[in-house]
């Protein structure tokens, strides 16, 4: 069953209150306000505190904050002033090894008990981004902490092996396919993918947001609200594609009661691998109409 229904991240610097303020309202599914890669050095500090009175304002979507990595001065302090009832989730970038991920996770469950909040309660998204990390994707996707999905960060992979992407990102394929698998396998939720960062092509956009849908992904981050409206459509299963699914269960159901394990609907084979992705479309389409 489909535990939650996040396709479109939208992050937003923390730091520009006038795009803060609109990023609640562009609707997406989860607004990141930015510690890391958007605010200056000279800023980081302050931005905790802008980013904490935003969050306690009213809002339709959840409210995440994406914090510096762990290995840096200002990770520290970014948690400890982020985490409260107001918060959502802690994106957490720069994963690398399943302990890096169990001790932050062990931070948040320390501040959550300080701050009165129920232990758990609080999400975090791990982004692997470094060729170390997707080494040790299996390791971190499973060992067991509070976790629910991982997303990658493919400007920084790229950045860290040498790549240089092309439109068609064809160079990214093997990385995705790792990130799907050992979310799989570890019982996770569909991953989420990387940013698009040509913001104004939003045809390539859809493309790519296709291409990972298709290849086991159930939502992108984006960095531009034009971005939010194509994301949330690839990642909803089409009234189409709904009906369909119901159609092959209803079948599937009435030759199972008939004593047989497959039939067929238009000359299309149906047996049980079938009509479990076809119940996986009619769960997801449930959680997204609760966003």
């Amino acid at each position: 069953m489909i535990s939650a229904s996040i396709r479109s991240l939208l992050f937003t610097p923390g730091n520009h209150p006038d795009k803060v303020t609109k990023v609640f309202n562009a609707n997406a599914d989860v607004a990141i306000l930015d510690l890391e890669d958007a605010v200056a050095l000279s800023q980081k500090i302050t931005t905790r505190f802008l980013v904490v009175e935003a969050l306690k304002l009213s809002r339709e979507c959840m409210g995440y904050v994406r914090i510096n990595a762990a290995d840096t001065e200002f990770y520290e302090g970014d948690l400890t002033t982020v985490i409260g009832p107001w918060l959502d989730g802690i994106i957490l970038p720069k994963v690398e090894t399943a302990d890096q991920l169990l001790a932050v996770d062990a931070h948040i469950r320390e501040l959550e008990i300080s701050n009165e909040l129920r232990p758990g309660n609080i999400d975090l998204i791990p982004i692997i981004e470094t060729a170390k990390g997707l080494v040790e994707v299996a390791k971190i996707s499973g060992c067991g902490s509070r976790i629910r999905r991982i997303s990658f960060g493919a400007v920084d992979f790229a950045k860290d092996l040498g790549m240089k992407l092309s439109l068609d990102e064809w160079e990214l394929s093997s990385a995705r396919s790792s990130i799907v698998l050992a979310s799989r396998i570890s019982g996770l939720e569909a991953p989420i993918d990387s940013v698009w960062v040509h913001y104004k092509d939003l045809d390539g956009l859809k493309v790519s947001s296709q291409r990972v849908c298709d290849m086991g992904f159930r939502g992108k981050m984006c960095i531009h609200p034009a971005q939010v409206p194509i994301i949330n459509n690839v990642f909803t299963p089409s009234d189409e594609e709904v009906s369909q699914a119901q159609k092959i269960v209803a079948a599937f159901e009435k030759a199972e009661a008939n004593g047989s394990a497959s039939t067929q609907i238009d000359g299309f084979f149906i047996d049980y691998p079938v009509v479990e992705q076809a119940r996986r479309t009619i769960d997801l389409a449930r959680a997204i109409k609760k966003v």
